[in-house]
């Protein structure tokens, strides 16, 4: 009779923990999205390179890098206005994604800058092994993932200095991989 009862005490005290854990178990508004991410050209839109996860946190808007083929080192890492990787053209001649538009910066910062600073598409920087892979998590303190619906992700051929000097928006240089957040 003893043994029942500390059975039926035990399966009763689960129940209320599961119940109590079921409150915070993640639900279809707090998944994920996986965005594709490609080689872009001034040609248009190369092969698929990798993705990056995105997911909301408390922190800000959190993004895992599963990407490859990327020259090693530091890349600026941005989301840009439009929902487009196609080239485009600029200064009379075409250019790698340039459909994407600049930097998202929506509250009109006045310069780029780093993550807590600048316009709220200037990410961290994005690093690449000496393999040309990146599996970095990185977080944007000042974004949701409601706020980059329809936008795209990009990162640079160079690093990102965070600032407008020497050269504009953080030095990054021509875009070379390119995805859509949908």
């Amino acid at each position: 009779m003893k043994i029942r009862f500390k059975h039926a005490a035990l399966a009763i005290l689960g129940a209320i923990f599961l119940a109590g854990c079921a409150g915070h178990m993640p639900t279809d508004e707090h998944k994920g999205q996986r965005v594709t991410v490609n080689a872009v050209t001034a040609q248009g839109v190369g092969e698929t390179i990798g993705t990056v996860e995105l997911l909301d946190s408390p922190d800000g808007l959190v993004l895992n890098t599963h990407l490859r083929n990327l020259p090693p080192g530091p890349h600026g890492f941005h989301i840009h206005e439009k929902g487009f990787c196609g080239p485009a053209e600029k200064d009379g001649k075409m250019g790698a994604a340039i459909a994407a538009g600049g930097h998202f910066n929506p509250n009109h910062a006045p310069h780029h800058g780093t993550p807590l600073t600048g316009h709220l598409g200037d990410l961290p920087l994005l690093t690449v092994d000496a393999a040309g892979k990146s599996t970095e998590q990185l977080v944007a303190p000042r974004l949701k993932l409601a706020d980059v619906q329809g936008l795209a992700i990009m990162i640079h051929a160079g690093g990102d200095n965070y600032a407008d000097q020497p050269k504009p928006l953080g030095g990054g240089g021509d875009r070379i991989a390119c995805g859509v957040i949908q």
